[in-house]
């Protein structure tokens, strides 16, 4: 642990020049105090570290000084597909190592290729979750990615819709981040099946592994049941009038849905500039809620009862405003 601690404080100051042991302790998560001493023993080492006193002064490498320890290790490597995604690499419990391995690539490009790169970070950043979006809890995850990565069996507990409670033996076979939320990807009895993170409430390490199953695509995978659960998830369809300040609202209230289901529209606007199309909606009481968002902008034609329910919430609505 102290040898790649060593490390990094040479790669730091190799790839930023003179840093203070405050700035070098803020980096590395440790206490100033661990810095001096990591500082001593990098010098009787034979590095040339040298400090200059002062306000202004700091540690630093005497010029010219490059070492080539940068060899990547095979965690270092893997973690480097997440470089975008720095929050993400965290939670699965690869952000020190990931830091690592981005300070031995630094260290290892030639001078203009390192201020590049480093613009680039300056200037782009990945914010991976949506907007009013609270964090989940994740106390599993980082267990999970290692029993993805190992292929080892767990058995979990899980809470399914309406707070049921059940018992699952799971092969992990893939995680993936989607707006923020993480999900599972997993084999159980004999089925590809897919669970939220955040609703793992127990997770045991059973001490088994399994054979992935072959030619498992974790995108494709992830693709399919994507579409799968839209069509699931949207398994109605009205007919619906929309003026023209609706279909702008469209596509953010209902996302790639909407915004399918205006592109595939086969009608006109009429003269008054309102069109009529087939919208996809959730079953029940979801899509009075959902098309309650357009206020005066919608009109349901079809269904009778969803039309219906609608009148009968804006009277309520109504009586409520006077």
């Amino acid at each position: 642990m102290r040898a790649s601690r060593l490390l990094s404080v040479l790669l730091l100051l190799q790839n930023r020049g003179r840093m203070t042991a405050e700035e070098l302790a803020a980096e590395l998560e440790v206490s100033v105090r661990t810095v001096y001493r990591d500082v001593e023993a990098l010098s009787a080492a034979g590095v040339p570290v040298y400090a200059d006193r002062g306000r202004t002064g700091g540690y630093q490498l005497v010029d010219g000084y490059r070492t080539r320890l940068t060899g990547l290790t095979e965690e270092e490597a893997q973690s480097l597909s997440l470089a975008g995604l720095p929050g993400a690499a965290g939670e699965l419990g690869l952000g020190t190592v990931l830091a690592a391995a981005q300070l031995k690539l630094h260290a290892a490009m030639p001078a203009e290729l390192r201020a590049g790169a480093s613009k680039i970070s300056e200037r782009f950043y990945l914010d991976v979750p949506g907007w009013h979006r609270g964090i989940e809890s994740l106390p599993r995850l980082s267990e999970l990615a290692d029993a993805v990565w190992h292929g080892r069996r767990v058995k979990v507990r899980y809470e399914r819709w309406g707070q049921r409670k059940v018992d699952r033996v799971l092969d992990p076979l893939g995680l993936i981040l989607k707006a923020g939320n993480w999900y599972l990807a997993a084999r159980c009895d004999g089925s590809d099946r897919t669970y939220r993170v955040s609703r793992i409430e127990e997770l045991e390490d059973l001490g088994e592994t399994f054979e992935r199953p072959s030619g498992f695509d974790l995108a494709r995978y992830w693709q399919e049941w994507s579409e799968q659960f839209e069509k699931r998830m949207y398994s109605r369809t009205a007919v619906v009038r929309l003026n023209e300040f609706a279909r702008v609202l469209l596509p953010f209230y209902l996302g790639a849905v909407g915004a399918r289901a205006l592109r595939e529209a086969d009608a006109e606007p009429d003269e008054n500039d309102w069109l009529t199309m087939e919208l996809p909606v959730e079953p029940g009481e979801s899509a009075v809620g959902e098309l309650l968002r357009f206020g005066g902008n919608l009109e349901v034609l079809e269904p009778p009862e969803l039309r219906e329910r609608l009148a009968e919430e804006i009277g309520k609505m109504g009586a409520h405003y006077g």
